[in-house]
Protein backbone atom coordinates (compact mmCIF):
# COMPACT_ATOMS: atom_id res chain seq x y z
CA UNK A 1 0.00 0.00 0.00
CA UNK A 2 1.40 3.38 -1.02
CA UNK A 3 1.61 5.95 1.77
CA UNK A 4 -0.01 9.32 1.21
CA UNK A 5 3.38 11.04 1.46
CA UNK A 6 4.72 8.76 -1.31
CA UNK A 7 1.79 9.29 -3.70
CA UNK A 8 2.94 10.80 -6.98
CA UNK A 9 1.30 13.89 -8.41
CA UNK A 10 -0.20 13.73 -11.87
CA UNK A 11 1.80 15.27 -14.69
CA UNK A 12 -0.81 17.28 -16.53
CA UNK A 13 1.59 18.15 -19.35
CA UNK A 14 1.90 14.48 -20.23
CA UNK A 15 -1.87 13.90 -20.20
CA UNK A 16 -2.81 12.55 -23.66
CA UNK A 17 -5.69 14.25 -25.47
CA UNK A 18 -8.71 11.98 -25.85
CA UNK A 19 -10.89 14.20 -28.03
CA UNK A 20 -8.61 15.69 -30.67
CA UNK A 21 -11.47 17.12 -32.74
CA UNK A 22 -13.20 18.87 -29.84
CA UNK A 23 -14.75 22.32 -29.65
CA UNK A 24 -16.08 24.36 -26.73
CA UNK A 25 -19.03 26.76 -26.66
CA UNK A 26 -19.96 29.52 -24.23
CA UNK A 27 -23.65 30.20 -24.69
CA UNK A 28 -25.51 33.38 -23.84
CA UNK A 29 -28.90 34.83 -24.63
CA UNK A 30 -27.73 36.95 -27.56
CA UNK A 31 -24.29 35.65 -28.50
CA UNK A 32 -22.24 32.46 -28.61
CA UNK A 33 -18.47 32.10 -28.44
CA UNK A 34 -16.92 29.00 -30.01
CA UNK A 35 -13.38 27.71 -29.70
CA UNK A 36 -11.70 25.09 -31.90
CA UNK A 37 -8.18 23.61 -31.64
CA UNK A 38 -5.33 25.86 -32.66
CA UNK A 39 -4.36 25.38 -36.29
CA UNK A 40 -7.84 24.48 -37.54
CA UNK A 41 -8.67 28.09 -38.40
CA UNK A 42 -6.73 31.37 -38.48
CA UNK A 43 -9.21 32.63 -35.88
CA UNK A 44 -9.76 29.70 -33.47
CA UNK A 45 -12.23 31.68 -31.33
CA UNK A 46 -15.23 33.18 -33.05
CA UNK A 47 -18.39 34.96 -31.98
CA UNK A 48 -21.82 34.09 -33.40
CA UNK A 49 -25.23 35.65 -32.84
CA UNK A 50 -28.04 33.52 -31.39
CA UNK A 51 -30.32 33.69 -34.43
CA UNK A 52 -31.11 30.47 -36.25
CA UNK A 53 -29.19 31.44 -39.38
CA UNK A 54 -26.14 32.17 -37.24
CA UNK A 55 -26.43 28.81 -35.47
CA UNK A 56 -26.43 27.14 -38.86
CA UNK A 57 -23.32 29.14 -39.75
CA UNK A 58 -21.76 27.92 -36.50
CA UNK A 59 -22.46 24.31 -37.45
CA UNK A 60 -20.97 24.87 -40.93
CA UNK A 61 -17.83 26.48 -39.43
CA UNK A 62 -17.33 23.62 -36.98
CA UNK A 63 -17.69 21.12 -39.80
CA UNK A 64 -15.11 23.03 -41.86
CA UNK A 65 -12.75 22.86 -38.86
CA UNK A 66 -13.13 19.03 -38.81
CA UNK A 67 -14.84 19.02 -35.40
CA UNK A 68 -16.49 15.81 -34.21
CA UNK A 69 -17.64 16.63 -30.68
CA UNK A 70 -18.79 19.86 -29.01
CA UNK A 71 -19.10 20.69 -25.30
CA UNK A 72 -21.33 23.40 -23.87
CA UNK A 73 -22.75 24.46 -20.53
CA UNK A 74 -26.41 24.03 -19.64
CA UNK A 75 -27.24 27.74 -19.42
CA UNK A 76 -30.95 28.31 -18.78
CA UNK A 77 -32.88 27.26 -21.88
CA UNK A 78 -30.54 29.03 -24.32
CA UNK A 79 -28.61 25.82 -24.99
CA UNK A 80 -31.62 23.90 -26.33
CA UNK A 81 -31.74 25.28 -29.93
CA UNK A 82 -27.94 25.16 -30.16
CA UNK A 83 -27.94 21.56 -28.96
CA UNK A 84 -30.68 20.49 -31.37
CA UNK A 85 -29.13 22.17 -34.43
CA UNK A 86 -25.65 20.79 -33.74
CA UNK A 87 -27.02 17.31 -33.03
CA UNK A 88 -29.03 17.40 -36.26
CA UNK A 89 -25.81 18.38 -38.08
CA UNK A 90 -24.12 15.18 -36.93
CA UNK A 91 -21.98 16.43 -34.05
CA UNK A 92 -21.62 14.57 -30.76
CA UNK A 93 -22.78 17.20 -28.28
CA UNK A 94 -21.78 17.16 -24.61
CA UNK A 95 -24.14 19.07 -22.32
CA UNK A 96 -22.17 19.57 -19.11
CA UNK A 97 -23.07 20.82 -15.66
CA UNK A 98 -21.86 24.38 -15.12
CA UNK A 99 -20.57 23.45 -11.65
CA UNK A 100 -18.23 20.92 -13.27
CA UNK A 101 -16.66 23.53 -15.55
CA UNK A 102 -15.54 26.12 -13.05
CA UNK A 103 -12.89 28.36 -14.52
CA UNK A 104 -9.83 29.63 -12.74
CA UNK A 105 -10.27 32.77 -10.67
CA UNK A 106 -9.91 36.23 -12.21
CA UNK A 107 -9.88 37.24 -15.88
CA UNK A 108 -13.22 35.64 -16.56
CA UNK A 109 -14.75 36.36 -19.95
CA UNK A 110 -16.78 34.58 -22.59
CA UNK A 111 -13.63 34.02 -24.65
CA UNK A 112 -11.74 32.42 -21.76
CA UNK A 113 -14.78 30.31 -20.87
CA UNK A 114 -15.09 28.72 -24.31
CA UNK A 115 -11.34 28.09 -24.42
CA UNK A 116 -11.45 26.46 -20.99
CA UNK A 117 -14.36 24.23 -21.97
CA UNK A 118 -12.59 23.23 -25.17
CA UNK A 119 -9.40 22.33 -23.29
CA UNK A 120 -11.23 20.27 -20.66
CA UNK A 121 -13.18 18.44 -23.33
CA UNK A 122 -10.02 17.73 -25.33
CA UNK A 123 -8.52 15.86 -22.38
CA UNK A 124 -11.74 14.00 -21.64
CA UNK A 125 -12.34 15.77 -18.32
CA UNK A 126 -16.00 16.57 -18.98
CA UNK A 127 -18.93 14.24 -18.44
CA UNK A 128 -22.06 14.68 -20.50
CA UNK A 129 -25.32 15.21 -18.67
CA UNK A 130 -28.11 12.75 -19.28
CA UNK A 131 -30.47 13.65 -22.09
CA UNK A 132 -33.12 11.17 -23.29
CA UNK A 133 -33.67 10.37 -26.96
CA UNK A 134 -35.80 12.62 -29.12
CA UNK A 135 -39.01 10.65 -28.60
CA UNK A 136 -38.74 10.78 -24.80
CA UNK A 137 -37.54 14.41 -24.86
CA UNK A 138 -40.68 15.43 -26.76
CA UNK A 139 -42.86 13.55 -24.28
CA UNK A 140 -40.98 15.16 -21.40
CA UNK A 141 -41.67 18.66 -22.75
CA UNK A 142 -45.40 17.93 -22.94
CA UNK A 143 -45.53 16.34 -19.47
CA UNK A 144 -43.70 19.29 -17.93
CA UNK A 145 -46.02 21.69 -19.73
CA UNK A 146 -49.00 19.77 -18.36
CA UNK A 147 -47.62 20.14 -14.83
CA UNK A 148 -47.29 23.88 -15.44
CA UNK A 149 -50.92 24.10 -16.57
CA UNK A 150 -52.06 22.25 -13.43
CA UNK A 151 -50.02 24.69 -11.34
CA UNK A 152 -51.66 27.66 -13.05
CA UNK A 153 -55.12 26.13 -12.63
CA UNK A 154 -54.47 25.60 -8.91
CA UNK A 155 -53.92 29.34 -8.48
CA UNK A 156 -57.45 30.03 -9.70
CA UNK A 157 -58.85 27.47 -7.27
CA UNK A 158 -57.32 29.62 -4.54
CA UNK A 159 -58.94 32.69 -6.11
CA UNK A 160 -62.35 30.98 -5.92
CA UNK A 161 -61.74 30.07 -2.29
CA UNK A 162 -60.81 33.66 -1.49
CA UNK A 163 -63.91 35.04 -3.21
CA UNK A 164 -66.13 32.65 -1.22
CA UNK A 165 -64.46 33.69 2.02
CA UNK A 166 -64.99 37.37 1.21
CA UNK A 167 -68.70 36.58 0.82
CA UNK A 168 -68.55 34.60 4.08
CA UNK A 169 -69.68 31.49 2.23
CA UNK A 170 -68.06 28.70 4.25
CA UNK A 171 -68.19 26.12 1.49
CA UNK A 172 -64.62 25.02 2.23
CA UNK A 173 -65.69 24.12 5.79
CA UNK A 174 -68.25 21.54 4.73
CA UNK A 175 -66.61 19.97 1.68
CA UNK A 176 -62.98 18.97 1.38
CA UNK A 177 -62.55 19.99 -2.26
CA UNK A 178 -64.51 22.76 -3.96
CA UNK A 179 -63.54 21.39 -7.38
CA UNK A 180 -65.47 18.18 -6.72
CA UNK A 181 -68.96 17.44 -7.97
CA UNK A 182 -70.78 19.20 -5.11
CA UNK A 183 -68.47 22.22 -4.96
CA UNK A 184 -68.40 23.01 -8.68
CA UNK A 185 -72.17 22.56 -9.06
CA UNK A 186 -72.82 25.01 -6.22
CA UNK A 187 -70.25 27.54 -7.47
CA UNK A 188 -71.70 27.48 -10.98
CA UNK A 189 -75.17 28.02 -9.54
CA UNK A 190 -73.93 31.01 -7.50
CA UNK A 191 -72.32 32.54 -10.60
CA UNK A 192 -75.57 31.94 -12.51
CA UNK A 193 -77.45 34.05 -9.93
CA UNK A 194 -78.81 31.60 -7.36
CA UNK A 195 -78.62 32.91 -3.78
CA UNK A 196 -81.06 30.75 -1.82
CA UNK A 197 -78.90 28.50 0.43
CA UNK A 198 -81.59 25.80 0.57
CA UNK A 199 -81.72 25.60 -3.21
CA UNK A 200 -77.93 25.58 -3.44
CA UNK A 201 -77.68 22.83 -0.83
CA UNK A 202 -79.91 20.61 -2.95
CA UNK A 203 -76.99 20.27 -5.39
CA UNK A 204 -75.24 18.17 -2.77
CA UNK A 205 -73.88 14.93 -4.19
CA UNK A 206 -75.19 11.82 -2.39
CA UNK A 207 -71.59 10.77 -1.69
CA UNK A 208 -70.90 13.97 0.26
CA UNK A 209 -70.28 13.29 3.97
CA UNK A 210 -71.92 16.49 5.21
CA UNK A 211 -75.69 16.69 5.48
CA UNK A 212 -77.86 19.03 3.47
CA UNK A 213 -78.65 21.06 6.61
CA UNK A 214 -74.94 21.64 7.32
CA UNK A 215 -74.31 22.74 3.75
CA UNK A 216 -77.32 25.06 3.88
CA UNK A 217 -75.92 26.80 6.95
CA UNK A 218 -72.52 27.20 5.33
CA UNK A 219 -74.06 28.82 2.22
CA UNK A 220 -75.61 31.70 4.17
CA UNK A 221 -73.42 34.51 2.90
CA UNK A 222 -73.12 38.19 1.98
CA UNK A 223 -73.22 38.01 -1.80
CA UNK A 224 -71.77 41.34 -2.91
CA UNK A 225 -71.60 41.98 -6.64
CA UNK A 226 -67.87 42.63 -6.80
CA UNK A 227 -67.02 39.37 -5.03
CA UNK A 228 -69.38 37.41 -7.29
CA UNK A 229 -67.65 39.01 -10.28
CA UNK A 230 -64.24 37.86 -8.99
CA UNK A 231 -65.66 34.37 -8.43
CA UNK A 232 -67.04 34.30 -11.98
CA UNK A 233 -63.72 35.24 -13.55
CA UNK A 234 -61.80 32.77 -11.40
CA UNK A 235 -64.23 30.04 -12.48
CA UNK A 236 -63.83 30.99 -16.15
CA UNK A 237 -60.05 30.86 -15.85
CA UNK A 238 -60.27 27.50 -14.08
CA UNK A 239 -62.40 26.14 -16.93
CA UNK A 240 -60.01 27.59 -19.50
CA UNK A 241 -56.99 25.87 -17.99
CA UNK A 242 -59.00 22.67 -17.67
CA UNK A 243 -59.63 22.81 -21.42
CA UNK A 244 -55.93 23.43 -22.03
CA UNK A 245 -55.03 20.40 -19.91
CA UNK A 246 -57.44 18.24 -21.91
CA UNK A 247 -55.87 19.49 -25.15
CA UNK A 248 -52.43 18.70 -23.75
CA UNK A 249 -53.63 15.19 -22.83
CA UNK A 250 -54.78 14.65 -26.41
CA UNK A 251 -51.35 15.64 -27.68
CA UNK A 252 -49.65 13.33 -25.18
CA UNK A 253 -51.97 10.49 -26.17
CA UNK A 254 -51.01 10.97 -29.83
CA UNK A 255 -47.35 10.65 -28.84
CA UNK A 256 -48.06 7.32 -27.18
CA UNK A 257 -49.99 6.09 -30.19
CA UNK A 258 -47.13 7.06 -32.52
CA UNK A 259 -44.51 5.25 -30.44
CA UNK A 260 -43.57 1.71 -31.34
CA UNK A 261 -44.49 -0.95 -28.75
CA UNK A 262 -41.46 -2.09 -26.80
CA UNK A 263 -40.98 -5.84 -27.22
CA UNK A 264 -37.24 -6.65 -27.27
CA UNK A 265 -36.32 -10.02 -28.71
CA UNK A 266 -35.18 -12.74 -26.38
CA UNK A 267 -37.00 -11.37 -23.35
CA UNK A 268 -40.11 -12.94 -21.84
CA UNK A 269 -43.41 -11.08 -22.24
CA UNK A 270 -44.85 -9.33 -19.24
CA UNK A 271 -48.39 -9.47 -17.97
CA UNK A 272 -51.04 -6.96 -18.96
CA UNK A 273 -51.59 -3.78 -16.94
CA UNK A 274 -52.95 -4.29 -13.46
CA UNK A 275 -56.76 -4.09 -13.61
CA UNK A 276 -57.16 -3.13 -9.93
CA UNK A 277 -59.04 0.08 -9.30
CA UNK A 278 -57.43 2.82 -7.26
CA UNK A 279 -58.87 6.00 -5.91
CA UNK A 280 -58.70 8.51 -8.80
CA UNK A 281 -56.06 11.17 -8.37
CA UNK A 282 -56.70 14.85 -8.92
CA UNK A 283 -55.46 15.99 -12.29
CA UNK A 284 -55.58 12.49 -13.76
CA UNK A 285 -55.22 12.05 -17.52
CA UNK A 286 -58.26 12.19 -19.78
CA UNK A 287 -57.36 8.93 -21.53
CA UNK A 288 -56.26 5.41 -20.64
CA UNK A 289 -52.76 6.39 -19.54
CA UNK A 290 -51.96 3.03 -17.92
CA UNK A 291 -52.46 1.08 -21.16
CA UNK A 292 -50.56 3.69 -23.19
CA UNK A 293 -47.61 3.49 -20.82
CA UNK A 294 -47.67 -0.30 -20.94
CA UNK A 295 -47.58 -0.22 -24.74
CA UNK A 296 -44.54 2.10 -24.75
CA UNK A 297 -42.61 0.68 -21.79
CA UNK A 298 -43.40 -3.02 -21.96
CA UNK A 299 -43.97 -3.37 -18.20
CA UNK A 300 -46.65 -2.06 -15.85
CA UNK A 301 -45.03 0.30 -13.38
CA UNK A 302 -48.37 0.94 -11.69
CA UNK A 303 -48.10 -2.51 -10.09
CA UNK A 304 -45.62 -0.93 -7.69
CA UNK A 305 -47.41 0.27 -4.57
CA UNK A 306 -47.39 4.05 -4.38
CA UNK A 307 -46.86 4.61 -8.11
CA UNK A 308 -49.92 5.51 -10.16
CA UNK A 309 -50.17 6.26 -13.87
CA UNK A 310 -49.24 9.96 -13.57
CA UNK A 311 -46.20 9.16 -11.44
CA UNK A 312 -45.13 6.47 -13.90
CA UNK A 313 -45.52 8.94 -16.77
CA UNK A 314 -43.31 11.45 -14.97
CA UNK A 315 -40.65 8.81 -14.38
CA UNK A 316 -40.62 7.60 -18.00
CA UNK A 317 -40.53 11.15 -19.38
CA UNK A 318 -37.55 12.01 -17.17
CA UNK A 319 -35.41 8.85 -17.24
CA UNK A 320 -36.44 7.27 -20.54
CA UNK A 321 -36.49 3.55 -21.27
CA UNK A 322 -32.80 2.72 -21.68
CA UNK A 323 -31.33 1.87 -18.29
CA UNK A 324 -28.01 1.22 -19.99
CA UNK A 325 -27.27 4.93 -19.56
CA UNK A 326 -26.31 4.05 -15.98
CA UNK A 327 -23.74 1.31 -15.39
CA UNK A 328 -25.42 -0.04 -12.26
CA UNK A 329 -28.45 0.61 -10.14
CA UNK A 330 -26.19 2.47 -7.70
CA UNK A 331 -25.22 4.93 -10.41
CA UNK A 332 -28.92 5.38 -11.18
CA UNK A 333 -29.92 6.15 -7.58
CA UNK A 334 -26.92 8.46 -7.23
CA UNK A 335 -28.00 10.38 -10.34
CA UNK A 336 -31.46 10.73 -8.82
CA UNK A 337 -29.95 12.16 -5.64
CA UNK A 338 -31.39 9.37 -3.49
CA UNK A 339 -28.06 7.85 -2.43
CA UNK A 340 -25.67 9.04 0.33
CA UNK A 341 -23.17 11.67 -0.75
CA UNK A 342 -20.23 11.26 1.66
CA UNK A 343 -17.82 14.17 2.03
CA UNK A 344 -14.35 13.36 3.33
CA UNK A 345 -11.47 15.52 4.44
CA UNK A 346 -8.30 14.44 6.18
CA UNK A 347 -9.44 10.83 6.10
CA UNK A 348 -12.58 11.65 8.07
CA UNK A 349 -16.18 11.53 6.91
CA UNK A 350 -17.60 15.02 7.43
CA UNK A 351 -21.15 14.39 6.18
CA UNK A 352 -23.18 11.74 4.42
CA UNK A 353 -26.27 13.74 3.56
CA UNK A 354 -27.89 13.15 0.19
CA UNK A 355 -27.13 15.58 -2.60
CA UNK A 356 -29.62 18.38 -3.14
CA UNK A 357 -31.17 18.12 -6.56
CA UNK A 358 -34.12 19.38 -8.57
CA UNK A 359 -34.54 16.03 -10.32
CA UNK A 360 -38.24 15.67 -11.17
CA UNK A 361 -38.06 11.88 -11.19
CA UNK A 362 -36.65 11.91 -7.64
CA UNK A 363 -39.40 14.29 -6.54
CA UNK A 364 -42.05 11.97 -7.99
CA UNK A 365 -40.52 9.02 -6.14
CA UNK A 366 -40.48 10.97 -2.87
CA UNK A 367 -44.17 11.80 -3.24
CA UNK A 368 -44.90 8.16 -4.04
CA UNK A 369 -42.98 7.12 -0.91
CA UNK A 370 -45.07 9.42 1.28
CA UNK A 371 -48.28 7.71 0.13
CA UNK A 372 -47.07 4.40 1.59
CA UNK A 373 -47.44 5.49 5.22
CA UNK A 374 -50.61 3.41 5.68
CA UNK A 375 -50.24 1.07 2.74
CA UNK A 376 -50.66 -2.62 3.57
CA UNK A 377 -47.79 -3.89 1.45
CA UNK A 378 -44.14 -4.80 1.79
CA UNK A 379 -43.14 -1.28 0.80
CA UNK A 380 -45.58 0.17 3.33
CA UNK A 381 -44.06 -2.01 6.05
CA UNK A 382 -40.57 -0.92 4.99
CA UNK A 383 -41.56 2.77 5.18
CA UNK A 384 -43.04 2.40 8.66
CA UNK A 385 -39.98 0.55 9.95
CA UNK A 386 -37.65 3.23 8.55
CA UNK A 387 -39.85 5.95 10.04
CA UNK A 388 -39.73 4.33 13.47
CA UNK A 389 -35.96 3.97 13.24
CA UNK A 390 -34.81 7.20 11.54
CA UNK A 391 -37.77 9.55 11.36
CA UNK A 392 -40.20 10.52 8.61
CA UNK A 393 -37.76 12.54 6.47
CA UNK A 394 -35.18 9.79 6.14
CA UNK A 395 -37.91 7.18 5.74
CA UNK A 396 -39.16 9.02 2.64
CA UNK A 397 -35.67 9.06 1.13
CA UNK A 398 -35.03 5.39 1.95
CA UNK A 399 -38.37 4.30 0.48
CA UNK A 400 -37.88 6.47 -2.61
CA UNK A 401 -34.47 4.83 -3.02
CA UNK A 402 -36.07 1.39 -2.87
CA UNK A 403 -38.73 2.44 -5.39
CA UNK A 404 -35.99 3.66 -7.72
CA UNK A 405 -34.22 0.30 -7.53
CA UNK A 406 -37.47 -1.50 -8.35
CA UNK A 407 -38.15 0.76 -11.34
CA UNK A 408 -34.58 0.27 -12.59
CA UNK A 409 -34.81 -3.52 -12.54
CA UNK A 410 -38.29 -3.56 -14.08
CA UNK A 411 -37.20 -1.40 -17.01
CA UNK A 412 -33.86 -3.10 -17.54
CA UNK A 413 -34.90 -6.73 -17.21
CA UNK A 414 -38.62 -6.37 -18.04
CA UNK A 415 -39.66 -8.08 -14.84
CA UNK A 416 -43.05 -7.65 -13.19
CA UNK A 417 -43.29 -6.43 -9.62
CA UNK A 418 -44.85 -8.77 -7.06
CA UNK A 419 -45.72 -7.56 -3.59
CA UNK A 420 -44.01 -9.64 -0.91
CA UNK A 421 -46.60 -8.94 1.76
CA UNK A 422 -46.98 -6.58 4.69
CA UNK A 423 -44.85 -8.60 7.09
CA UNK A 424 -41.96 -9.29 4.70
CA UNK A 425 -39.59 -6.59 5.94
CA UNK A 426 -40.69 -7.11 9.55
CA UNK A 427 -39.78 -10.81 9.29
CA UNK A 428 -36.46 -9.93 7.67
CA UNK A 429 -35.72 -7.49 10.49
CA UNK A 430 -36.61 -10.09 13.13
CA UNK A 431 -34.36 -12.71 11.54
CA UNK A 432 -31.47 -10.23 11.36
CA UNK A 433 -31.85 -9.32 15.04
CA UNK A 434 -31.94 -13.00 16.02
CA UNK A 435 -28.76 -13.70 14.05
CA UNK A 436 -27.02 -10.80 15.76
CA UNK A 437 -28.08 -11.96 19.22
CA UNK A 438 -26.93 -15.53 18.52
CA UNK A 439 -23.54 -14.28 17.38
CA UNK A 440 -23.10 -12.10 20.47
CA UNK A 441 -24.19 -14.96 22.73
CA UNK A 442 -21.68 -17.30 21.09
CA UNK A 443 -18.88 -14.77 21.58
CA UNK A 444 -19.66 -14.72 25.31
CA UNK A 445 -19.86 -18.52 25.58
CA UNK A 446 -23.64 -18.80 25.66
CA UNK A 447 -26.21 -20.31 23.37
CA UNK A 448 -29.49 -18.64 22.45
CA UNK A 449 -32.53 -20.90 22.44
CA UNK A 450 -36.14 -19.95 21.65
CA UNK A 451 -38.76 -20.15 24.36
CA UNK A 452 -41.34 -22.80 23.58
CA UNK A 453 -44.86 -21.63 24.33
CA UNK A 454 -46.80 -24.39 26.13
CA UNK A 455 -49.89 -25.52 24.32
CA UNK A 456 -53.14 -25.12 26.19
CA UNK A 457 -55.20 -28.34 26.09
Amino acid sequence: MVEKSQAQAMDWDSLPPLNVNAAGLDIGATEIYACVPVGRDPQPVRRFDAFTVDLQSLAAWLAACRIDTVAMEATGVYWIPVYEILEASGFEVYLVNARHVKNVAARKSDVSDCQWIQRLHTYGLLRASFRPPEEIAALRSLVRHRDTLIHYRAAHIQHMQKALQLMNVKLTHVISDITGVTGMTIIRAIVAGERNPKVLAQYRDPACKKSQAEITKALEGHYKAEHVFVLRQALELYDFYDQQIQACDREIESRYQASAPRDPEGQPPTTAPNPRQRRPRKGQAHFDLTSSLYQMVGVDLTRIDGIDALTAQTLISEIGLDMGKWRTVKHFTSWLGLAPNPKKSGGKVLATHIRRTQNRAAQALRIAAQTLARNKSALGGFYRRMRAKHGAAQAVVATAHKLARIVYHMLKYRQDYHDLGTDYYEQQYKERVVRTLKRKAADLGFRLEPVLTPQVS
